[in-house]
């Protein structure tokens, strides 16, 4: 058992320190949010007054927050500008040498200055986004993707297990974060085109079940269509069934795609699908309800290419 502090208990990091309880770990954790602290604590997580106070007696520190920015905040207790909630910061609170490990998904620069900020402070870290969205996160079945040094990434896979049903070392610091872009990027460009051909069929007169027949046997299948199917009907488990109540949001796949598009720029690498991908996600995100699926831009698709007669080729 390992005493394991808990930094962040939303939509993601609640289930993942539900699962780390019931596989005999010892959880404290905060969150800013009174709710989701409460809900943390009826999982069996300790409640801590402070982010400060759940480090306070960790092995390990987890934390998943929305960016860098919140990220270096926490570990510092300020950001860049001196400006923060208050406190010393996790890295000043946590006892020497606590392993500290990164589930958000942030920028690569940022992942690494949050590494070497932890390490110049006594402890270690690594970076290990994940990704299976909040589905996953809840079946313990989350993909992470793990950027650290060979003994770190031993110290800390063990754990991770408990969270997801594989555990993939990335490289050094970063590579957690460098994976996890890219295949946002893949996952995102496939759901704009897993959509633009759900509608190009309901124009072609196709059933959605049809259509999913076809591709989810043949050359066009991707987890885009299987797990994560825009429409209602082929997959019952899809968000398209639940009014595509998340699931993975679309403000969050826009800042994914953001982070690629800015990795793509800093390397120079000449990604017209990837940039188009973040431009229209981020259009996605502002314009309609960025708090759904990112899987309902299909409906966006729909709004841009007009409404015939219902030619929906019965989208169910």
């Amino acid at each position: 058992m390992s005493a394991v502090a808990f930094v962040g208990l939303g939509n993601m990091g609640a289930p993942m320190a539900a699962n780390l309880v019931t596989a005999g770990h010892r959880v404290t954790g905060f969150d800013l949010v009174p709710d989701a602290l409460a809900k943390a604590a009826e999982t069996g997580v300790h409640a801590a007054g402070s982010a400060d106070e759940a480090v306070a007696d960790a092995e390990l520190v987890i934390t998943m927050l929305p960016s860098g920015r919140h990220l270096l905040t926490a570990y510092n207790g300020v950001d860049a500008e001196g400006n923060g909630p208050g406190g010393t910061g996790l890295l000043a609170a946590a006892r020497p040498g606590t392993l500290f490990v990164d589930c958000s998904t942030v920028d690569v620069a940022d992942a690494r200055t949050a590494n070497a900020a932890a390490v110049a402070a006594g402890h270690r870290a690594v970076d290990a986004p994940v990704s299976g969205g909040v589905v996953g996160a809840t079946a313990a079945t989350l993909t992470f993707m793990v950027g650290a040094e060979a003994a770190d990434f031993t110290d800390v896979e063990q754990v991770l297990s408990s969270m997801g049903r594989k555990v993939v070392h990335c490289g050094g610091p970063g590579g957690g974060q460098a994976a996890k872009i890219c295949n946002n990027m893949v996952l995102g460009a496939s759901m704009i085109a897993v959509s633009e051909a759900f509608v190009l069929g309901e124009r072609l007169g196709l059933t959605h079940q049809a259509l999913y027949d076809v591709v989810s046997t043949a050359s066009g299948q991707c987890w885009s269509l299987t797990t994560n199917c825009p429409v209602p009907g082929p997959v019952p488990t899809s968000p398209a069934n639940r009014d595509y109540k998340p699931g993975f949001a679309a403000s969050l796949m826009a800042k994914d795609l953001g982070l690629a598009a800015n990795a793509l720029r800093d390397t120079g690498v000449e990604a017209q699908i990837g940039l188009h991908a973040a431009r229209i996600y981020t259009a996605f995100a502002e314009e309609l309800d960025a708090e759904r699926d990112f899987s309902a831009i299909v409906n966006a698709i729909r709004e841009r290419s007009g409404k015939p007669d219902e030619a929906s080729g019965d989208a169910s």
